[in-house]
């Protein structure tokens, strides 16, 4: 397929499906524990506005989970199909991690999630809260040991080799890996943070199409909290993240500065701008402050960070991807901050629901959380690289043996597939995001009709796709 390898074919499929898969258990994570406060709110003021977006919410909440559980399926497949010499080799660790979830975080939402979408009028206040709280705790427990196998394949420890095959000889090492608290804290403020700005997004829409209802301006409202608390936060434990990096992936840190050569003896550069060159071995073009680079990763004014020509060159990361996704999500983070900033500080003015300029800047940052996400999650994998398992196992002996005909033509497939059903629910919920929040005199309990008893979580969204 024009000269592709099928290695890189093999990559690129994977990467399509896991970029498909993950905003929706980010949207998930954040949506279930704003249900959560939303209900325990109602619960202790009675308030009804609490209860009108807990509905207009869940709705939303159970289309994203239905997607992402069936996309994340068919992840699970790829690691026999495209990636057997990965199962072969690190099965072991990997399998029982990824068993952890199923047993904790499936079971625990499976048990809750019936209850919490149709039991509103079925169940009595305390219980049917129980159900929120535990599908939002289920999500974060997935979460952990999601994080948990990935993490330890950035930083595998507690484990021995035994004739070419991992043999885990110590689980708390292998759970509590040492890049993994820093990556739980990072992906799980990445989830709340894409959920605020959806929600302040969602909100801004309506406020622009004039729905100034209470429900619409408390979705703004809280979703601007949100995002003064961990946006700032996302920027420290990026900080420590960073320092964990260098530490134990040195190279990747080099790939991420664009940063070559160490021979001046001068402190690093923070390199803002330029063009990393894989084949010349230097950044062209480039815009750097100088010292800066040392001060932010060494916390020194003298020390030097690791430089890609330290590495052989079949041990480099790809430079001109990760320099680029990361400022990408850089970026955004600090839009981020401003959109708080500028949001709370209106608030204080009185002016946060009437200023038109705010609303279309808050609307324009709508997906910026789930585009710094992906970014976020390209620079770690695409970092890691050459390695699948980092400094144990390359990329190229963990793929499976398939031509680059079969791998173009199952990611053709696949690419036809995703966008055809995922493209459908996402038109699907933007379409009850436009709706809006109303007052849902009477709870569904399962899906057209209210009588039957529903089968599945899209019963809960029962509106029509037709317009109205």
């Amino acid at each position: 397929m024009l000269g592709i390898e099928a290695i890189d074919l093999a990559r690129v499929q994977f990467a399509f499906t896991i970029s498909f898969h993950i905003i929706f258990p980010a949207i998930t994570i954040g949506l279930a524990s704003y249900l959560a406060v939303l209900e325990g709110l109602w619960l202790k003021t009675q308030r009804d506005t609490y209860r009108h977006l807990y509905h207009f919410w869940s709705k939303i909440f159970a289309v994203n989970f239905a997607m992402g559980v069936v996309s994340g399926i068919v992840m699970a497949y790829q690691f026999g199909t495209h990636w057997s010499g990965f199962s072969a080799f690190a099965g072991s660790v990997t399998g029982p991690l990824l068993t952890y979830e199923v047993l904790t975080a499936f079971f625990l939402e499976a048990g809750f999630l019936g209850v919490m979408l149709f039991g509103w009028e079925r169940v009595g206040r305390g219980l049917h809260f129980f159900a929120t709280c535990m599908v939002a705790l289920g999500t974060l427990v997935s979460m952990f040991w999601i994080l948990s196998s990935n993490s330890w394949m950035q930083t595998p420890q507690g484990h021995e080799i035994i004739d070419g095959v991992v043999i885990p000889v110590d689980w708390m090492k292998i759970v509590f890996n040492p890049s993994f608290p820093y990556r739980l804290a990072h992906m799980a403020l990445a989830a709340f943070l894409s959920t605020a700005l959806f929600v302040a997004a969602s909100a801004a829409w309506l406020l622009l199409r004039g729905k100034q209802s209470p429900e619409v301006r408390t979705m703004l409202s809280m979703a601007l909290i949100m995002l003064a608390i961990t946006a700032p936060l996302q920027a420290v434990v990026g900080d420590f993240h960073g320092l964990n990096t260098l530490e134990h992936q040195p190279a990747k840190i080099a790939a991420i500065e664009g940063h070559w050569d160490n021979s001046s003896g001068e402190p690093t550069p923070l390199i803002l701008f330029g063009w990393p060159d894989m084949a010349g071995e230097e950044t062209r073009f480039k815009v750097e402050i100088p010292v800066l680079g040392s001060l932010l990763l060494k916390h020194s004014l003298t020390e030097q960070i690791p430089a890609l020509k330290e590495f052989a060159p079949e041990d480099r990361p790809n430079s001109t991807i990760v320099f680029w996704s990361f400022r990408l999500m850089v970026g955004l983070g600090m839009l981020m901050i401003l959109l708080a900033i500028v949001g709370n500080t209106l608030r204080i003015k009185g002016r946060l629901y009437e200023s038109r300029r705010f609303l279309l800047f808050t609307l324009g940052m709508g997906p910026a959380g789930l585009v710094a996400l992906l970014a976020g999650w390209f620079t770690t994998e695409v970092g890691r690289q050459p390695w699948v398992v980092y400094g144990l196992l390359r990329t190229a002996d963990a793929a499976s043996a398939h031509s680059a005909v079969h791998l173009s033509i199952s990611l053709s497939v696949f690419v036809v597939v995703y966008l055809a059903v995922f493209g459908t629910g996402v038109i699907y919920m933007m379409r009850l995001v436009n709706k809006g929040p109303s007052d849902p005199s009477s709870p569904a309990l399962g899906g057209p009709g209210h009588q039957r008893t529903p089968a599945r979580p899209l019963s809960a969204a029962n509106e029509s796709l037709t317009t109205h």
